[in-house]
């Protein structure tokens, strides 16, 4: 298989090795302050983050989807929430089906686009003269308040496909309502958007997952799948920390006295059999998302076999990468429930990322179905 990794130049990697300092020494803040600050999301931006799925004949610098996953990989096994907000730097691959025309004035002052959206639940517009009259609320804007343009998800009409229209809108229309008071992954500001009464253009609307109207290799790759993708990676990044973490502390010695977890044939077992898992979960990630950007690369569209096989591959990430980080969270035993220990953190972060809709068990569903050659559930591809 190619590599398909593109050598940073000299000067992106040093920015890039700095947001992983940065990150390492900010996560505590972001954690408390509930977000990714907009400095922050300058620097992920001096880094080739958010230009990384613009288009090309824009000034951007496009990634293959193998590339861009392993940058989010590595700032995850830092901080999950910057990961995830990280990961947004893939969604400028939605807003190239807008017309041209809008992507011109789009990025007229260049491609370092900090895209975010609330979908859901998808709202009821009024279509006016030249566009639409967006109204309502929508949940889980993950990294909005670092965003330069959101879009939200609205109905007109009868859509097929059952795919949201997104109404895209500059920050100033929309009301940030702060409430993301989570579990885990409390850094991504994943808070709610309110509109009311705003007039969208037209033109300033696209369908997800829609035709895109860029002729460029990666906005033929899977839109849908590669937006599942971008955040299983992210449970990846985070379950490598935690199994990292207690094999390193193997060696320590236990309040008790007792004998020290690298001894025990048990602990020594457990981790050689998450070590297997994990790799071997990231392994088929990795294969299949080669394997079709191949595909697209030769000019054949992928399949919708291979597109099914992508969302396979990053439910099972995600599930698995779960598994394993709760796995080292029990053998690093009480150490592990201190406010101090980064394990505390770990097990939370890595627990939200199969609850995401598109990566929840159910879409082991819809793989299975395609793969016996029977209609999945609507929506799946």
């Amino acid at each position: 298989m190619t590599q398909t990794l593109d050598p940073l130049s000299t000067s992106t990697d040093a920015a890039f090795e700095h947001v992983l300092d940065l990150v390492a020494e900010r996560r505590a803040e972001f954690e408390t302050a509930r977000h990714v600050p907009r400095d922050m999301i300058a620097e992920f931006k001096k880094a080739g983050l958010y230009r990384a799925s613009a288009p090309r004949r824009f000034g951007g610098e496009p990634l293959p989807p193998a590339a861009f996953l392993r940058l989010i990989e590595r700032i995850s096994r830092v901080d999950g929430s910057a990961g995830w907000v990280a990961s947004f730097g893939s969604s400028l691959i939605y807003l190239a089906a807008l017309p041209l025309e809008t992507q011109e004035r789009l990025y007229a002052d260049g491609p370092d686009i900090a895209f975010a959206g609330g979908l859901f639940p998808v709202q009821s517009a009024e279509q006016v003269d030249g566009g639409y009259r967006v109204s309502g609320r929508w949940k889980f804007a993950s990294g909005c308040k670092g965003a330069d343009v959101l879009g939200v998800g609205i109905k007109v009409g009868e859509d097929r496909a059952g795919r949201p229209r997104t109404a895209v809108l500059r920050p100033e229309d929309v009301e940030i309502v702060e409430n993301w008071d989570v579990i885990g992954m409390r850094g991504t500001g994943s808070h709610d958007l309110a509109v009311d009464g705003v007039v969208v253009p037209e033109e300033w609307t696209f369908v997800r997952g829609g035709e895109p109207t860029v002729d460029e290799p990666l906005y033929r790759y899977p839109a849908v799948p590669y937006a599942a993708q971008v955040l299983a990676v992210v449970g990846l990044g985070v379950a490598r920390a935690a199994l990292d973490q207690v094999i390193t502390e193997g060696g320590r010695a236990s309040y008790t006295g007792g004998p020290v977890a690298a001894d025990r044939a048990a602990y020594r077992i457990a981790v050689g059999r998450a070590e297997a898992r994990l790799r071997s979960a990231r392994a088929f990630f990795y294969e299949i998302t080669e394997e079709v950007w191949e595909t697209v690369l030769s000019g054949d569209p992928a399949t919708a076999h291979q597109a099914s096989l992508l969302r396979l591959a990053s439910t099972a990430l995600a599930q698995e990468s779960f598994d394993v980080a709760r796995t080292a969270y029990q053998l690093a035993g009480i150490r592990a429930i201190a406010d101090g220990s980064p394990m505390q953190r770990y097990l939370r972060d890595a627990s939200v990322v199969p609850q995401h809709a598109f990566l929840q068990e159910g879409l082991y569903d819809g793989a299975g179905a395609v793969l016996m050659g029977v209609d999945p559930f609507p929506g799946y591809i």
